[in-house]
């Protein structure tokens, strides 16, 4: 198939992406002091794939891109190229990055939309919407850092190592993100809140 001038310029424009990242996750691999092998462990990635991304072969899917930050314990955002001197500081309802599939929590039909422009900045913030019957029990969360949550509207349970907050319309809580933590939403009404993690994990 022949590519016109623009598909060839698009297309070298991703090479040029895929090669920052690959050599961005290699850097950072060494400077850990990981091979190939630890970092195929922690992320649940193959030792091939990762050497492929490595090297600019692979076009990493976000959700692999989020195993790779894990880990390499960095927000994901830090594997990209930066062009912070063209970010606006506005994110619009519209444009909000969705986590279906990247963030565990956004099981069955919660929603979690970024509302920060990216994630190269000291915090994430989250705009939260769960459903009744919402639960993540199932696997609870640990991670370094810190978070704070504010509910919006409805109801939700905070349960911290196993301790339950129940959180209503207008409540906050803050936490240490390296205490198991997880969530419910076991009432009839829809939960919509803000969620604040610093620092970012996605």
């Amino acid at each position: 198939m022949a590519f016109s001038p623009s598909d060839t310029s698009q297309g070298l424009a991703v090479d040029a992406i895929l090669t920052s990242v690959g050599s961005r996750v290699r850097a950072l691999r060494k400077e850990k002091g990981l091979t190939l092998q630890d970092l195929s462990e922690v992320t649940r990635l193959s030792p091939a794939i990762v050497s492929q991304i490595e090297r600019g072969l692979a076009n990493p899917s976000f959700t692999t891109m989020a195993q790779l930050a894990h880990g390499l314990e960095i927000p994901v955002g830090k594997l990209f190229p930066s062009h912070e001197d063209t970010r606006s500081p506005v994110v619009r309802k519209a444009e909000r990055r969705d986590l279906k599939g990247v963030a565990p929590e956004a099981v069955g039909e919660a929603a979690y939309e970024l509302l920060t422009p990216d994630l190269n900045g000291t915090l994430e913030a989250l705009w939260v919407v769960t459903p009744p019957g919402h639960d993540t029990s199932d696997i609870p969360f640990t991670h370094g850092g810190e978070e704070f949550g504010l509910v919006l509207s409805g109801k939700k349970d905070v349960y911290l190592n196993g301790q339950r907050h129940q959180l209503e319309a207008g409540d906050s809580i803050t936490f240490d993100s390296t205490i198991p933590h997880w969530y419910r939403n076991d009432y009839d009404e829809t939960c919509v809140a803000i969620w604040v993690i610093t620092p970012p994990t996605w």
